[in-house]
């Protein structure tokens, strides 16, 4: 007699067959009559992992923000105290975190700049082998060491860097040198300023732009474009009203990984760039030379806690809903 809920199928081992054959039968049946149990199983090791190294390590860094630092013995007092997130108000401290958002804010928005006309034209006009050719142009960079791509741009921008030597022979490098002596951003040499950061920041989160993006113009209907043209809407009315509003999320996406990325990077700023800390480097600095972990465990908390604002804010603008 068969089970009528998994048609065809025998409540035991048939008989002469192996015992594990009866096993695997009773499972099939056990989770077709409960889907859910078998979505359970299958999720469980990633939610543990989720919940034991990640989120157990971000709970355990929260409350380290809660210690402090005996100032005559150096150690950590382990007793609840805010002074730590008090100290993030001295000067200094702010002067690091506005730095910081600052430079994220400017290499989102240039990379939103930059990514959309590639995107776009991936996503309309792209065919065949140059749809290949994007996909690896995109992609190269990345296939490439993180490190080594930093260091080949702290000799690109050197002082007798390729970028010199260029505006001098087309007779730009009065204008580069006008450039570099601005105040703040300038530097002895791009290598060292804070426009070298932002071109390098640039270019090692612009892909993370450009692909997301790309795939959020792709969900353009040709038709609504078309019928924008008919309605006679030029076409930075048919980009303002048509275009952006459903790319927005692609968009938003991007910008998640450009802004997030360049808030918690030390490496690029501790290889070019001045002698001023941003936050990632201050949280290394902090939990390794000074050894004031409470103080880098609180710095490190400021990302987190921008990005939840962040995403906060994206979500009830309704721009994940077509993610």
């Amino acid at each position: 007699m068969t089970d009528p809920a998994v048609p065809g199928s025998a409540p035991g081992s048939a008989p002469g067959s192996a015992p594990g054959a009866g096993l695997s039968e009773r499972l099939t049946a056990l989770f077709w009559r409960r889907p859910g149990l078998l979505v359970a199983l299958l999720i469980m090791p990633p939610l543990l992992w989720l919940g034991v190294v990640y989120i157990g390590s971000l709970a355990a860094l929260l409350w380290q923000s809660f210690y402090s630092i005996d100032e005559f013995s150096g150690a950590i007092v382990k007793e609840f105290t805010l002074k730590t997130y008090a100290e993030l108000g001295l000067q200094q401290n702010i002067d690091i975190i506005v730095r910081t958002v600052l430079m994220a804010a400017a290499v989102t928005v240039a990379s939103v700049i930059l990514a959309f006309p590639i995107a776009f034209f991936a996503a309309r006009y792209a065919r065949g082998r140059w749809k290949a050719f994007f996909y690896l142009g995109i992609m190269l960079p990345l296939w490439s060491s993180y490190l080594v791509k930093v260091y080949a741009w702290k000799l690109i921008l050197a002082k007798e860097g390729i970028v010199t030597w260029a505006a001098n022979g087309i007779g730009a490098g009065p204008l580069l040198d006008g450039v570099l002596a601005l105040p703040v951003i300038g530097g002895g040499s791009l290598s060292t300023s804070y426009i070298g950061t932002f071109l390098v920041f640039v270019y090692v989160w612009l892909p993370y732009m450009i692909l997301p993006m790309q795939a959020a113009l792709e969900r353009v209907p040709t038709s609504m474009i078309e019928a924008s043209a008919d309605l006679g809407a030029g076409g930075l009315r048919t980009l303002r009203s048509v275009i952006l509003p459903i790319a927005a999320p692609g968009i938003i996406a991007g910008s998640i990984f450009t802004f997030s990325l360049t808030l918690g990077d030390y490496i690029i700023p501790q290889i070019i760039g001045s002698s001023r800390y941003f936050i990632g480097q201050a949280v290394y600095s902090l939990q390794g030379t000074a050894g004031n972990v409470p103080l880098a465990a609180a710095f490190a908390v400021i990302p987190i806690v921008i990005m939840l604002v962040y995403l906060t804010i994206a979500r009830r603008m309704g721009a994940f809903d077509a993610l």
